[in-house]
C-alpha cells in the first residue's frame, strides 16, 4: 500500500536525487561553518551567557512556534520553488551580513536577524526536502537514504567545528559568510535544472472537484490525521519523551565530564567526537544494510540501544572515562538506527500531500519539549546530581522501545493508513 507514494522502482532516480542531495549537503556544510563562526564571534566579543542563550533561542523558536504553519504551507505550495526561495533568501541575507561586517557597522541585532532568517528558511527547506524524498526515491530504498542522511549529520558534527576554527584563523568573518553564499548557490543550481514531482492537492470527497481549503483548515486536517492514527500518535509521544530527557541530558555533558570524570576540554572533545563518529558509523551501517524489513522494528531496537548508551554514561565510574566515550559512541550509533528508519516510516506511509505537516508537527512538539526539559534538568541536576537526568533519559528510552515492540498499533504502522480522513488523489503524473 505504501509503495503508491513512491516512484516506480524501475525508473531511474539516483542521478536526479543525489544531484539535488549533493548540493544540499554542500550547503549544509557552509551553514554549519557560519553557525560555528557566528557563535564564536558572539562568545569572543560579548562574553555573555545571555547573548548566547538568546542566539540559541532565536535559532530554536521558528521551528517550535512556526513549524506547524511552515509544514502546512509546504504541503500547499510547490516544493521545488520553496527550496529555491529558501536557499536564495539565506544567501541574500548572508550577503547583507557580510557587507555589514566588511563596512564595520555590524550590530548584535544583525546577527540575530540572520539567525532567525536561516532558521525559518531552513524549516521550509527541510520539510520540503523530506516530503519530496518519498516521491523521488523507491520505497524500498528510503531507509538506506535516511542512513546516508545520518552519515551526513555525523560527518558534519565531526568536521564542522574544527574546520570552522581553522577558517577563522585564515579568514575574516565576512570571508566565511562568503563561503556560505557559494555553497548555497551550489544547492540552488541543481534545483534550477532538475524537476521534483508534486502530489496532487487533497480533495474534499471522492468524486468531487478539488477545493482550495484555507491554511487553518489544512493545519487542522494535519492535526486530525495524526490524532486519528494511533501508531503515528504514539511514536509522536515517544519523540516528546526523547526530546524532554535526552537533549537536556547531553546539554549537561560538559559538567559531567569536568565535575565527575575530572576531565577538561580535550576529554569533552573525545566524548562529543565519539558521538559524532557513532552517528556516522550508524548511518553507514544503515545505508549498507537497510535495516530490518519492518522499519519500525529497527527504530524501536535503536531506541533501546540509545537508552543503553545513555545509561552507560550515567553509571560509569568516575575513573572510567573511556567507558563514557564508548557510551557516547553507542548513543550516536543507535541514534542513526532510531531516527533513520523513523523518517523512512513517515515517508513510506503518510500521504505525500500530508507529509510536511506531519514532519512539522512532530518536530515542533518534540522541539518544544527540549527547552522545557532544560529548565527542569538544571535544578534537578543541581539537587540530586547530573547522573539522575542521564539515568532518567536512558531508562525512558529503553522502556519506550520495549513498550513500542508490544503495541500492535506501533508495530503495524507500515501496514495501516488513516483512511477516515479526506481521501487523497494519486500522485500527479506531471513533473513540475
Amino acid at each position: 500500500m505504501a509503495t503508491q507514494f513512491s516512484i516506480q522502482a524501475g525508473k531511474p532516480w539516483k542521478a536526479r536525487f543525489f544531484t539535488i542531495w549533493g548540493g544540499q549537503a554542500i550547503s549544509l556544510l557552509g551553514s554549519q561553518l557560519v553557525q560555528f563562526a557566528l557563535i564564536w564571534y558572539l562568545t569572543v566579543t560579548t562574553g555573555s551567557a545571555t547573548v548566547l542563550a538568546t542566539a540559541a533561542l532565536i535559532g530554536m523558536l521558528p521551528g517550535v512556534v512556526l513549524g506547524p504553519l511552515v509544514g502546512t504551507l509546504v504541503d500547499r505550495w510547490n516544493r521545488r520553488w520553496i527550496m529555491l526561495l529558501a536557499d536564495g533568501s539565506v544567501a541574500l541575507a548572508t550577503i547583507v551580513l557580510a557587507l555589514v561586517f566588511a563596512l564595520d557597522v555590524a550590530a548584535l541585532w544583525h546577527i540575530y536577524a540572520l539567525m532567525f532568517i536561516r532558521s525559518l528558511a531552513g524549516g521550509f527547506h527541510g520539510h520540503a526536502m523530506n516530503a519530496s524524498t518519498s516521491l523521488m526515491v523507491p520505497v524500498e530504498q528510503l531507509t538506506r537514504i535516511q542512513g546516508i542522511n545520518q552519515m551526513l549529520t555525523g560527518g558534519l558534527n565531526v568536521v564542522a567545528a574544527p574546520l570552522g576554527a581553522l577558517l577563522l584563523d585564515l579568514l575574516p568573518l565576512q570571508g566565511i559568510l562568503a563561503i556560505d553564499v557559494i555553497t548555497a548557490l551550489l544547492a540552488i543550481l541543481p534545483l534550477c535544472v532538475i524537476c521534483i514531482p508534486q502530489p496532487e492537492q487533497t480533495r474534499r470527497a471522492a468524486g468531487q472537484s478539488a477545493v482550495q481549503a484555507t491554511v487553518w483548515q489544512d493545519f487542522k486536517a494535519g492535526v486530525r490525521y495524526m490524532l486519528g492514527w494511533p501508531g503515528l500518535l504514539i511514536i509522536g509521544l515517544m519523540t516528546v519523551g526523547i526530546n524532554f530527557t535526552i537533549i537536556p541530558a547531553f546539554a549537561l555533558l560538559p559538567l559531567l565530564v569536568r565535575d565527575y570524570f575530572g576531565g577538561n576540554a580535550i576529554q569533552l572533545g573525545w566524548v562529543e567526537a565519539a558521538m559524532g563518529i557513532g552517528i556516522l558509523l550508524g548511518g553507514a551501517l544503515l545505508g549498507v544494510w537497510g535495516g530490518f524489513t519492518r522499519k519500525i522494528l529497527t527504530s524501536m531496537l535503536g531506541l533501546m540501544g540509545m537508552g543503553a548508551g545513555t545509561l552507560i554514561l550515567a553509571l560509569a565510574p568516575s575513573s572510567a572515562l573511556p567507558l563514557a566515550v564508548a557510551g557516547a559512541l553507542l548513543v550516536g550509533l543507535m541514534n542513526s538506527m532510531t531516527m533513520g528508519p523513523f523518517f523512512a516510516v513517515i515517508q513510506s506511509t503518510v500521504e505525500p500531500a500530508m507529509q510536511a505537516r506531519i514532519f512539522s508537527l512532530l518536530s515542533s512538539i518534540g522541539g518544544g519539549m527540549a527547552p522545557i526539559g532544560l529548565l527542569i534538568a538544571g535544578p534537578v541536576a543541581d539537587q540530586v546530581g547530573m547522573h539522575a537526568w542521564f539515568f532518567l533519559g536512558g531508562s525512558l528510552c529503553i522502556v519506550m522501545g520495549i513498550t513500542g515492540l508490544c503495541i500492535p498499533a506501533v508495530m503495524n504502522i507500515e501496514a495501516e493508513r488513516a483512511v477516515q480522513f479526506e481521501p487523497l488523489a494519486p500522485v500527479a503524473e506531471q513533473i513540475v
